[in-house]
């Protein structure tokens, strides 16, 4: 059976590539140079090294009239949420509508994109109606199969996690069952309908968007009291049943935002989503307090005072920037008068300003000095860095120490001169 992927992103790349092993695989994007890169083997995205994209027997294309023909349509595009944290259903409705006027009948159309319990059928599946002039469920099958990739994780790859898949009609579904276990050894999870898939992988993520939320107001707490989080959960840690979430930043496509859409899907049924929204708020947060933490450790005199911060990412060793929260540290920052520079040795400096609007070093200036190096994301050349390369980057002077702050707690256990002030969450 011939398959289209649709949507070459972290997920629907990696997804193609797995199943072009099996059988015939076109994966389509209509990004131009996104397309052109794979087509060279370069993943602009480091997800798959050059030697598999240039060994793959799947096909990359941006004309849609490559995928006419094909007997299952796998569809991957983002899902993300707009500037009122409502979610923004515009992409998947778009790729849709293309769709609709290439299916035939026979066809199975997978979602994979997140949503919330109802978008598969009642929204995505209307508009292959109207556009095709076909019978969902009759003359074309849906499917949903919520993604897992995890970006920059080789463990967790398509390949070796837990596929959920579940489809209109059981012979649908047990057909999905085996194009996803051949890949993955059969490790498959059949679902009861569409619905229920799709409120598994909502929940997933916003399970744990709560609970870094507690840890996070827990980190507050501790603040006051002069404690550090970091150093309270590793006596934690010790129990057998504790669960070891860290403070920090929650950004990203899915952690970020698939609980506004799990949210959104409460209150179209009439419930209020308390635990959920108040995980959103305190964790939507987290910037601002990181940035309140700085302001309080620099003291008082704000006037041409220099602070580094180390990571924009929104998490460690990848390059994918997509609603990083450390922008709301530096904004924040920035609105007090500090002169903020940002270091990431990850990023794509282009893609940073034109997202964002900001420059960002993608080396340190040799020489230039700081009152404060922030710590923000955990890539591993961070982690790397000796005593006298961290001091190295701070200001030495008579009457006031210089600060780092750790938001990880990957340097709490080093030896800092005592012109340096370490603090950590």
């Amino acid at each position: 059976m011939k398959i289209a992927v649709v949507g070459l992103g972290y997920v629907g790349m990696p997804l193609a590539v797995a199943l072009a092993k099996y059988g015939s695989v076109v994966g389509y994007d209509v990004n131009q140079i996104r397309v052109q890169g794979l087509k060279d083997g370069w993943d602009s995205n480091r997800e798959l090294r050059q030697d598999i994209l240039c060994t793959t027997s799947c096909e990359f294309t941006c004309d849609i009239a490559d995928i006419k023909n094909a007997d299952i349509y796998i569809v991957t595009v983002p899902t993300p949420i707009d500037e009122n944290n409502e979610p923004d259903l515009r992409i998947i409705k778009s790729a849709t509508k293309a769709l609709g006027t290439l299916i035939e009948t026979g066809n199975i159309v997978i979602y994979e994109s997140t949503v919330y319990p109802g978008v598969t059928e009642d929204i995505c599946g209307k508009i292959l109606v109207q556009e095709s002039g076909l019978k969902s469920g009759v003359d074309f099958v849906l499917g949903y199969s919520p993604e897992r990739i995890n970006p920059g994780d080789e463990v967790h790859t398509v390949e070796n996690i837990t596929k959920v898949v579940a489809a209109q009609t059981d012979e649908a579904a047990d057909l999905l069952v085996e194009l996803y276990g051949q890949m993955n050894g059969g490790n498959i999870f059949k679902a009861k309908n569409i619905k229920t898939a799709e409120a598994s992988k909502a929940i997933e993520n916003a399970q744990r968007d709560i609970n870094i939320a507690f840890i996070n107001e827990v980190t507050m707490l501790l603040n006051k009291m002069g404690l550090s989080a970091h150093d309270v959960i590793d006596a934690a840690r010790t129990k057998w049943n504790f669960l070891p979430f860290t403070p920090g930043l929650v950004g990203g496509h899915c952690i970020g935002v698939d609980p506004y859409y799990l949210a959104k899907s409460a209150i179209d049924v009439g419930h209020q989503p308390d635990v959920i929204l108040a995980g959103r708020k305190i964790n939507d947060g987290m910037g601002a307090y990181v940035a309140q933490r700085i302001d309080y450790f620099l003291g008082s005199d704000r006037q041409n005072k220099d602070i580094l911060i180390l990571g924009f990412t929104f998490k460690e060793n990848i390059n994918d920037i997509r609603n990083t929260k450390v922008i709301d540290i530096i904004n924040e920052l920035t609105s007090y008068g500090y002169n903020v520079d940002v270091h990431d040795p990850q990023a794509v400096p282009e893609d940073v300003q034109s997202e964002y609007g900001i420059d960002i070093l993608s080396a340190l200036s040799k020489g230039k000095t700081y009152d404060c190096v922030t710590l923000v994301v955990n890539h591993v050349s961070y982690t790397e860095m000796s005593v006298s390369n961290i001091s190295a980057l701070l200001k030495a002077k008579s009457g006031s120490k210089a600060v780092i702050y750790d938001i990880k707690g990957i340097w709490k256990d080093l030896d800092f001169p005592e012109i340096i002030s370490y603090e950590t969450m």
